[in-house]
């Protein structure tokens, strides 16, 4: 790759990912994809860094895309604690309700299944290697990409999130360790919704 072709701007960058330019320019400022400013100020994104977002969207894909149409609940779990997120998935499966389940392990494959299946509903861990729940949570809130709601599993006390920078104020918490009715009696309300489209 010729040092011409290592960068792309933001809006090849966007039309390259299939997101708008205003969730490009919010990666961009999440770190999410790899960029810097020209003295003219404008960006230029490191081409490796989409095309390794593109490759692990490649690898995510192991799964028909489904109809933004459906009746299905969709939720993404990104949980880096296998055994986490298996009882999470558990918990949902026992509801005994049309919902469609994924899972990430850190918040980079959380942030491209979330783009590549839509989601209605996210619930993240906020402590996992690599990108955190935060700068998950960053890149999509305000984005195309942002679910109906947002549930955060996390270990960290109210104190530790503030001092971390916080979380908007939709955000939902549960504290860890919690009883699994606390989450079903969250995304019940969800599911009586969706039925009703």
């Amino acid at each position: 790759m010729t040092n011409e072709n290592a960068y792309v701007s933001t809006r090849e960058a966007a039309q390259m990912l299939g997101i708008s330019l205003r969730t490009a320019q919010l990666w961009v400022e999440s770190g999410v994809l790899l960029a810097w400013k020209t003295t003219g100020g404008h960006r230029r994104i490191l081409r490796n860094s989409v095309d390794a977002l593109l490759e692990e969207r490649k690898r995510l894909e192991g799964t028909e895309k489904q109809s933004n149409q459906s009746s299905q609940l969709r939720v993404v779990i990104v949980e880096d604690d296998p055994d986490q997120s298996r009882l999470i998935e558990m918990a949902l499966s026992d509801l005994n309700a049309p919902i469609e389940i994924r899972i990430a392990a850190n918040g980079f494959s959380g942030l491209v299944l979330i783009g590549q299946f839509m989601p209605h509903l996210v619930i993240a861990d906020l402590n996992m290697p690599g990108m955190d729940g935060f700068r998950m949570i960053d890149s999509i809130i305000g984005s195309d990409l942002a679910p109906q709601k947002i549930i955060v599993s996390t270990a960290l006390s109210p104190a530790d999130i503030e001092m971390r920078g916080g979380l908007p104020e939709t955000i939902e918490i549960l504290q860890k360790p919690y009883q699994i009715e606390s989450l079903e009696a969250k995304v019940l309300p969800m599911l009586a919704i969706k039925s009703k489209t």
